[in-house]
């Protein structure tokens, strides 16, 4: 089973076998979704023993760089998504000669850049902070200057989770050792904005245009890694209809098949500005796996192959959490039962090999009929986790 003409679009029918590149829990997760679907999938990732790898039908451990590998792999598939966006445009280039990609590989050059993302933001005119480019210690003096302090530097490639990016508090620094001390080849400097929450659009469009945004989601943070989404986002109606018709506009401009994830601050006066764009399922959306008609995985295995997408709705309000290799201690996990035996909180655990701090080792989500009873339950089944990890500080 294949491709299929449906009123002039192509249509992936299940049956098809998929290319997912990229090995971790996105993938993962989208593959469980698509199974269900009656998909099949071929994982293509550098390092063996990955956990999308081990839900998947087959499995190719060769680098991004190898040509010969992706070309195989492309002719092994009827189509093929991506789930990170640090995997190199020249290997969706290659993959794309032989078989269709989505996001497509313009999609993920824009995004996976952030001196590109930002101009392509600030060229249609989606508000985002004012921003410099910068290669080198001079220009590093001067965006400063420009943009005042705090402002935070960021590199400008693969950057994520903080990672790449430092916060620059006043002007008193010896700005060209700093830049040497940093590494960076190219960076971005972003002017500091006073924000009161941040939040996340994670929106779908499938080949024929039909675009199906989920709810808007807050997003609290820990270190620059999400620690939790809640769901309603706490914010007014008109911010919430601001912040969907911004992240429609974004994936209808940018042409993305696929998911789209805006990230977004909420100022005080309820304007919504973009802070990073993410073209794949995003850690902001795991709850729609538990609190919604149609988890964000299934929806971009439906964008990807050209099926109508699904419901969006909330079914309850939400708060997912993620369980980070900081909650292990010294290599074992802590004991689950107690989130376990509450009916409410649903365990999800990703199967990635040795936990790391800081590195995504799974999430749970707690569905409540009120926003406030998810919030309560959620923090203390996190709390009753965290006595077993700082046990071994």
């Amino acid at each position: 089973m294949g491709s299929a003409k449906e009123q002039g679009r192509e249509i992936i029918q299940p049956g098809a076998t998929l290319g997912m590149l990229g090995g971790g829990q996105l993938g993962r997760m989208s593959i469980l979704a698509g199974r269900r679907m009656g998909y099949r999938f071929h994982v293509y990732e550098p390092s063996a023993g990955c956990c999308a790898g081990m839900v998947a039908d087959s499995e190719t451990n060769a680098a991004y760089e190898n040509a010969p590998a992706l070309e195989a792999f492309g002719k092994g598939v009827v189509g093929a998504t991506l789930e990170f966006e640090n995997i190199p445009f020249d290997a969706v280039a290659v993959m794309q000669a032989e078989a269709p990609v989505y996001p497509k590989g313009e999609v993920l050059h824009i995004c996976q850049n952030r001196q590109r993302e930002k101009e392509f933001l600030q060229a249609n005119e989606f508000a985002c902070a004012d921003f410099r480019v910068v290669s080198d210690g001079i220009d590093l003096e001067q965006a400063v200057k420009d943009l005042g302090t705090p402002c935070v530097l960021k590199t400008a490639d693969f950057g994520y989770d903080g990672k790449g990016q430092m916060k620059i508090e006043s002007s008193d620094h010896d700005f060209r050792a700093l830049w040497r001390n940093l590494g960076f080849r190219k960076g971005v400097v972003e002017q500091w904005v006073d924000f009161e929450m941040e939040c996340s659009v994670i929106i779908a469009r499938n080949g024929r245009g039909e675009c199906r945004p989920f709810p808007v989601a807050e997003n609290v943070h820990r270190n620059h890694i999400l620690h939790q989404s809640i769901v309603p986002a706490r914010i007014s109606e008109q911010t919430a209809e601001a912040a969907i018709t911004l992240a429609r506009n974004i994936a209808e401009t940018i042409d993305c098949v696929g998911l789209l994830a805006v990230e977004l601050f909420v100022k005080g006066d309820g304007e919504v500005i973009v802070n990073e764009l993410a073209p794949r399922p995003h850690n902001s959306g795991h709850w729609t796996l538990d609190a919604c008609e149609t988890s964000q995985f299934e929806q971009h295995i439906r964008a990807v192959c050209g099926l109508p997408l699904g419901g969006s709705e909330v079914l309850r309000p939400a708060v997912m959490v993620n369980l980070l290799g900081d909650v292990w201690v010294d290599g074992v996990a802590p004991d689950w039962s107690h989130l376990m035996e509450d009916e409410s909180i649903h365990l999800h655990l990703y199967d990635k090999g040795t936990p790391r701090p800081g590195r995504k080792m799974g999430h749970f989500t707690v569905v409540k009929p009120t926003l406030e009873e998810a919030i309560t339950v959620a923090e203390s089944a996190f709390e009753k986790l965290m006595p077993v990890a700082s046990s071994s500080v």
